[in-house]
């Protein structure tokens, strides 16, 4: 199976919660659209320094986190972002690695919108369909 990406679209969402309430315009929701590798080895959403100044967002913590390539280092851990794929949403923490040359869309966001890897298809995929199902216990 080779890498699969796809387009999602990251929204702040203190600027979301804003335009709700009626304190700034839709239009001034700062979010990007964006081709995200899907990586399930990722355990939520992880961008660069530079995607997350682009959306204005507070940093929370910071972490020390393990690559793919075993090499630990530190990084910083955001308020949450909204996610947007297709009609599916969620709601995750994005961690900065800021050396990070893809934003990675990993596995609890992916879970929580209800999404698998198809992989003869090379996409992700409803698990369920189009239907959204989620299995609480």
């Amino acid at each position: 199976m080779g890498l699969i990406h796809t387009e999602i679209t990251i929204k702040n969402t203190r600027d979301v919660f804003k335009a709700e309430e009626g304190l700034i315009d839709e239009r001034e929701i700062r979010q990007a659209t964006i081709q995200a590798m899907v990586d399930t080895g990722a355990s939520t959403l992880v961008i660069n320094e530079e995607l997350r100044q682009q959306l204005g967002l507070a940093v929370r913590a910071e972490r020390q986190v393990t690559l793919a390539n075993e090499t630990k280092v530190k990084c910083l851990l955001t308020e949450p972002v909204e996610i947007h794929w297709k009609d599916r949403d969620t709601f995750c923490k994005a961690y900065v690695i800021p050396e990070a040359k893809e934003v990675l869309l990993g596995a609890i966001p992916l879970e929580d919108m209800d999404l698998i890897i198809d992989p003869k298809r090379q996409e992700i995929t409803g698990a369920h369909g189009d239907e959204i199902i989620l299995i609480a216990k």
